[in-house]
């Protein structure tokens, strides 16, 4: 399916979406399909999954009842904002860090996942935190549209960024030698070293990334019908087993710090 992203209505900010979901049963959900444990395309069914994938379909559940269904677009760092605007979906699910910035396109929801920027390298790199990479001629790889990449600027200025359009893109570059380090949240570079040995995350997290669900501005009723479904899926212990689920093999990860 080809979308234009020009293609904007002018009507797709003023029309009630949550109205529109339950009439319909259904919410469109923006998601990866390139970041392991948060969504990715299994090849064998072309289905994507992960933890944001089935976060979202409980949230579905607990929005539009037992009937509601979850239908899913892939989406890129790039194209995830213009594609809400245009109304091809009705919210945001894609390792989607709450900033100033962005807040002033869309409406966040509350947290769903609190993770913080890192770096990945290849076992044995002299890289062993983000300091190391604040030198000229090396090279940190990113991926177009992150937070990460600006936050780059910040702690290793000296550093040249190369930019790239997704995230296995990126990985590649790192195992080709592009560059010394890749550097994006935590919880996606846990997924790349857990499917590529010899590669991993160093120096411990240099930020803090909170992940929110985003949707357009002017759909204050659906951002609330997100907040209240998200506080129920948790307190409901369906998170902590969704959480469990897709990290409990993660080397590093924190399973009990990240409970809810």
């Amino acid at each position: 399916m080809v979308i234009s992203l020009g293609a904007c209505s002018s009507s797709a900010s003023k029309k009630n979406v949550l109205q529109d979901d339950k009439q319909s049963k259904t919410i469109t959900w923006g998601v990866k399909a390139d970041t392991k444990l948060f969504g990715l395309m299994d090849v064998k069914d072309n289905q994507i999954k992960g933890f944001e994938i089935d976060l979202a379909k409980a949230m579905t559940k607990q929005i539009l009842g037992k009937n509601g269904k979850a239908r899913f677009l892939q989406v890129t760092s790039q194209t995830r904002m213009p594609l809400l605007r245009n109304g091809n979906i009705d919210a945001i699910m894609a390792t989607m860090t709450i900033t100033p910035e962005r807040a002033k396109q869309v409406d966040f929801s509350r947290s769903y996942f609190d993770a913080g920027q890192a770096i990945l390298v290849k076992d044995g790199s002299p890289i062993k935190n983000v300091r190391d990479l604040n030198k000229k001629g090396a090279v940190v790889l990113g991926v177009v549209g992150s937070n990460s990449v600006q936050n780059i600027g910040k702690f290793a200025p000296k550093a040249k960024v190369l930019q790239l359009s997704d995230y296995s893109q990126a990985l590649t570059a790192l195992k080709s030698g592009q560059g010394e380090a890749l550097t994006t949240d935590n919880g996606i570079l846990y997924g790349m070293s857990l499917e590529n040995p010899g590669y991993s995350v160093v120096g411990g997290t240099f930020t803090n990334e909170p992940y929110g669900i985003a949707v357009d501005k002017g759909q204050a009723p659906l951002k609330n019908a997100m907040n209240q479904a998200l506080t129920k899926v948790e307190k409901s212990g369906q998170y902590n087993k969704l959480l469990y689920k897709w990290f409990h093999r993660v080397k590093g990860f924190d399973l009990k710090g990240a409970e809810r």
